[in-house]
């Protein structure tokens, strides 16, 4: 590919029959508007997306838009990237709420305190993307991102939203601690990961896993494998805008609009129709987000 088309929006996919939604999309790291994401979105059969928070400003920001509008549902959390920031400070500034000094535990709750006040409103349809994150946060923040997301179960359960997990190379420590903690009655997996053998548990638990765009890459034949043992009721599709654009656009920015190029990847792996597939996807997300 050459470097000028990484900056060259992916063209409009064909349009979906069957509407979708987006189930975990970020539309304040993306370069257009909301009114122009959401419209582009809804041309291709996407007419409905799931913003969802990783930080205060960010959950604050995903519940006023879901307050603004119809098609778009809320989601709040402190990512676990998020929570050993607060408590250990980000000295690189790498987040973007650029250098900060840490606050301790109880800047932790301060900030927890916040998104359990953002959970209550009725526009917040889930509490994440929570979780644990091994492959970003070193020993030294675990404690803080368990803290975290023990707290982000128990709000989740408290106020009845949907739990949206962010599980990067943690999966049999996520898994342990909704056991000991209890998980809520709906619990996503966002951007699945785990293999065949994660999926069988997580669709005895009866938990959603939500598909990304990464599930084309060429290097993801367990994510394939796991779709095609996922039960059809527990299947959902995301984009991770603007991260994870799939197959041929990898490397371009991701946006709700692709989501046809994903869910047609996934009813190839799976013995679904293009409408099937469709039709199952956005009855889980609605049933999963209680929309």
């Amino acid at each position: 590919m050459a470097p000028q088309d990484k900056n060259t929006p992916p063209p409009l996919p064909e349009p979906l029959r069957v509407a979708v939604a987006d189930s975990h999309t970020h539309l304040d790291m993306q370069d257009s508007s909301v009114e122009e994401a959401l419209a582009k979105a809804a041309s291709v059969g996407v007419t409905t997306v799931v913003q969802v928070g990783c930080d205060l400003a960010g959950s604050r920001w995903a519940a006023e838009t879901a307050a603004a509008h119809d098609s778009v549902h809320a989601t709040v959390a402190l990512h676990p990237n998020e929570a050993p920031r607060i408590v250990l400070g980000d000295p690189d500034g790498w987040s973007r709420q650029g250098a900060r000094e840490p606050g301790g535990d109880r800047a932790l709750d301060e900030a927890l305190a916040e998104i359990d006040r953002l959970a209550a409103l009725p526009q917040v349809r889930g509490v994440g993307e929570t979780g644990l994150d091994y492959f970003r946060t070193g020993p030294e923040g675990m404690a803080a991102q368990e803290a975290s997301f023990r707290a982000h179960i128990e709000i989740a359960k408290r106020h009845d939203k949907a739990l949206v997990i962010h599980d990067r190379e943690a999966h049999d420590d996520v898994l342990r601690i909704l056991r000991e903690e209890g998980a809520p009655d709906r619990v996503v997996f966002h951007c699945y990961s785990g293999d065949a053998e994660m999926a069988k548990i997580c669709a005895a638990a009866g938990y959603f896993m939500s598909f990304a765009g990464n599930v084309t890459f060429k290097n993801a034949q367990h994510l394939r494998d796991a779709l095609a043992v996922a039960p059809p009721e527990l299947v959902l599709v995301e984009t991770d805008a603007p991260f994870l654009t799939p197959a041929p656009y990898r490397g371009r920015a991701n946006a709700p609009y692709l989501i046809p190029v994903t869910l047609r990847a996934m009813a190839e792996v799976t013995s679904l129709t293009e409408d099937a597939m469709a039709t199952a996807v956005a009855a889980n997300t609605a049933r999963a987000f209680g929309y």
